[in-house]
């Protein structure tokens, strides 16, 4: 008897082999990073467009065209998923703040460039800012502490510049850098409210400018 393939069923009339239907082909193989970076894109769309709550394993299933099983084979529950996926987005937002920090030796310049990085990341189209500061997880204790630590490690960076080029004790450093740290993300946040009205070049530099009238009062140490 001659073995019909898997994906492949019999016409009744005259035998010949048809598709079957989309939802019974399996996902194409292919190599796990790149799977998993499939899946965590899919997660993505659902977590920015229901939040944490709202997504379902289903609906990120659907939207990466993988069945189920081949969503927890690399990710066992909705949680893991979207842990990894806050990873992720801090960890790239961190890094393009690290670089604008490095970007110049002119305190200035580096003010003008660490907020225009959060405009940037609060603009763009991909909306990660959504599953960062606008989670419906934030009193999870493992979210909370994600965010907590990238708030630390960014304000740090700001302290360690501000020690080495002002006279002010540390404990007076590590408050200036929060502080500017957190205006830097509550402005960039706020500015999407009145983004219709303020071009985001224009309050990006509107911020810096406010920002920059308060550190250069302290000068750098001879």
């Amino acid at each position: 008897m001659e073995h019909t393939p898997v994906g492949s069923v019999r016409n009744a009339a005259d035998g010949r082999r048809t598709d079957a239907p989309p939802t019974e082909r399996r996902a194409p193989r292919m190599p796990r990073e790149q799977r998993r970076a499939q899946l965590l894109d899919a997660a993505h769309q659902v977590f920015v467009a229901h939040g944490y709550h709202g997504a379902a394993m289903d609906e990120i299933a659907e939207t990466a065209q993988v069945s189920k099983p081949v969503l927890y084979q690399h990710f066992p529950g909705k949680r893991e998923l979207y842990l990894a996926l806050l990873d992720h987005h801090l960890s790239v937002l961190t890094e393009a703040l690290l670089s604008a920090l490095q970007s110049t030796s002119d305190n200035k310049e580096r003010v003008n460039a660490v907020i225009r990085t959060y405009f940037d990341f609060i603009a763009a189209k991909h909306q990660a800012y959504r599953l960062i500061f606008e989670s419906d997880l934030l009193n999870d204790p493992d979210v909370s502490d994600r965010f907590e630590d990238f708030n630390a490690r960014i304000a740090d960076e700001i302290t360690g510049v501000i020690s080495g080029d002002t006279t002010l004790p540390r404990a007076q450093a590590v408050l200036m850098g929060r502080s500017l740290f957190g205006m830097a993300q509550v402005a960039a946040r706020s500015w999407l409210e009145v983004a219709d009205d303020v071009e985001q070049d224009v309050a990006s530099d509107l911020v810096s400018r406010l920002a920059w009238r308060g550190i250069s009062r302290f000068p750098k140490e001879s």
